[in-house]
């Protein structure tokens, strides 16, 4: 309520509710394809669609509870506080001059901002950056969990033993990103950047599309799972069953793999673009 209620905090409500069309292509088609392209990363970034967060989620889902039902209910609640966050960082960015687009000062710069000016403000930056830890804790409890049930169930290892097992793992792979920050600032790969982007490189432009399509294949395809075996195990159970007609199948057999393609095949041009450059240029 503080965000909205702020000095100029009108102009970051208009920037964030009102569509501006003209900006989807006002250059051309290019620019209609960048808004979708960046649409769908973001769908799979925020959902871990593709690393097996959700699906490990899914898998712990009693046969009671129908899956469509369930994947509803994420949806809605990721839109919601989607919603609620932008309502308080972009009239935050216009209240105090900040670019809506600079990244991580958005939470760490604009927000603290807001707080000092509230009845209480620093037991509520407090509180806010405590449930800021939470959440991006269980975004990590997700993907460790994945990892952790793959080996328990491959191997029939005990979860003590698969904790200590991946715990190391997980801590020699994370040492370029740990030191990606220090020693090895100065690490570049050609075309992409820093060792921090590389990795949000491989996971976002990557991984996260490749591993939808693998799902995504096997779940629709004969020589996979096949889109009959995947209606009868998403509609087990009460709730919202998913739709099986003619239309949908053919969106989800042949549309959706395509859409990913595209997300894949664009995440990939900009550095094949600058190692183009960079080769001409030698």
């Amino acid at each position: 309520m503080r965000a909205v209620t702020l000095p100029g905090a009108s102009a970051g409500l208009a920037f964030y509710l009102i569509p501006d069309f003209s900006a989807l292509v006002g250059n051309g088609i290019g620019d209609l394809w960048e808004a979708v392209y960046a649409a769908m990363g973001q769908a799979f970034f925020t959902l871990s669609i593709g690393i097996g967060a959700m699906m490990i989620f899914g898998s712990y889902i009693d046969k009671d509870r129908s899956l469509p039902g369930e994947t509803l209910r994420v949806c809605l609640i990721d839109t919601f506080v989607a919603i609620m966050a932008g309502l308080i960082i972009f009239p935050a960015c216009f209240a105090f001059g900040v670019e809506p687009g600079s990244g991580p000062s958005l939470v760490f710069i604009t927000l603290p901002s807001v707080f000092e000016m509230m009845p209480f403000g620093q037991l509520w930056c407090t509180l806010f950056f405590l449930f800021m830890t939470f959440a991006a804790l269980s975004t990590v409890i997700a993907v460790f969990e994945a990892i952790m049930a793959f080996t328990m169930d491959s191997w029939r290892w005990e979860r003590r033993r698969a904790v200590a097992v991946n715990g190391v793992a997980i801590f020699v792979l994370s040492l370029p990103c740990l030191l990606g920050f220090n020693v090895w600032s100065d690490v570049v790969v050609p075309g992409i950047g820093d060792i921090q982007t590389f990795e949000d490189f491989v996971v976002s432009n990557n991984l996260l599309p490749i591993g939808g399509l693998c799902y995504l294949l096997f779940c629709t395809r004969k020589k996979g799972w096949g889109f009959d075996k995947f209606l009868a195990e998403a509609d087990a159970g009460q709730g919202l069953k998913f739709p099986g007609g003619r239309v949908v199948r053919a969106y989800i057999s042949y549309v959706l793999p395509l859409l990913i393609v595209v997300v894949l095949v664009m995440g990939w041009l900009p550095v094949l673009q600058k190692w183009g450059v960079m080769i001409l240029g030698m």
